[in-house]
């Protein structure tokens, strides 16, 4: 695949940078549209364009996809923050873009949701991502929707809880899955770009248990094996509390994490990059 015409939303965040390299890399025209140009140093200006708009903001997008062939978008809320739900944002952001994207008669558009999204949607965070992906059916546009397992990035609160000397989990802690560093999912999505229609499950190349990932963190931070197992009914009551008392905002998150955690969770696995090695990482240059 090469010297194809791709607009990347969402090129600053965690998945976003990756991809944005790995597009270049192959020698793809990529048009990076990124609400704060400051954030992306551009060194590359063969390859790469910078635009400055703003995806929740429809008016900044207008004619945005001229000339594009594919459309890649990792919008989505992670760590809530400026006010916006889910709903603005993994919905109706993207739809924007989507809007946009029929209205030039762009090719293909691919979108990143998450590992069972479809399966979980009576959660905050995949009902906003799951009604896009129904409309990006619907639209008549090639799609292809690429579900990955955690990221990477995900993990570290994990390590966080390890700097205490011990780590909590819900039930037994055997419950597996094999989350995906971002450069490898990225070297996916850009390897697969050319697949239409599909919908593309992916993790690592570890299948890991909660216990085993406890032990990486811990290990990482050179701390004695603690693990404290809590009850699971407790992580019913919390997904319960958040619901009742707290605002959708902060809890989407968490709560995506204490539900899907009750189960395996399991991807094709892929990749080159190790969760040990991620922790072992993080610890040197973050001095968490």
């Amino acid at each position: 695949m090469k010297h194809t015409n791709i607009l990347l939303a969402g090129a600053t965040g965690y998945l976003g940078s990756y991809l944005l390299k790995a597009l270049i890399e192959n020698q793809n025209q990529v048009l990076a549209i990124v609400r704060n140009p400051k954030k992306l140093k551009n060194d590359n200006e063969n390859f790469l364009e910078v635009k400055q708009a703003k995806v929740t903001k429809p008016d900044t997008l207008k004619d945005i996809c001229k000339g594009i062939h594919t459309v890649i978008s990792t919008v989505g809320i992670t760590r809530q923050k400026d006010g916006l739900t889910y709903m603005d944002v993994d919905y109706q952001a993207n739809m924007n873009l989507l809007e946009e994207a029929k209205k030039a008669d762009v090719k293909h558009f691919v979108y990143v949701s998450a590992i069972n999204g479809d399966k979980y949607r009576h959660l905050k965070i995949f009902e906003a991502k799951e009604k896009f992906v129904d409309a990006l059916k619907a639209s008549g546009l090639n799609y292809t929707i690429v579900r990955p397992n955690g990221f990477f990035s995900d993990m570290k609160d994990f390590l966080q809880m390890a700097k205490s000397g011990r780590v909590y989990l819900f039930g037994s802690g055997h419950q597996k899955f094999n989350p995906i560093h971002g450069k490898d999912l990225a070297t996916f999505i850009v390897d697969n770009v050319e697949e239409t229609n599909k919908e593309l499950t992916i993790g690592g190349p570890d299948v890991l248990s909660l216990n085993e990932i406890s032990e990486l963190a811990l290990n990482a931070l050179n701390k004695p094996i603690k693990i404290i197992h809590l009850p699971d009914w407790m992580r019913k009551l919390t997904i319960w509390s958040l619901r009742t008392f707290i605002s959708v905002k902060t809890y989407g998150t968490i709560e995506f994490f204490l539900t899907l955690m009750a189960d395996d969770n399991i991807a094709p696995t892929y990749g080159h990059y190790y969760l040990k090695d991620y922790f072992r990482k993080e610890v040197n240059t973050l001095k968490i």
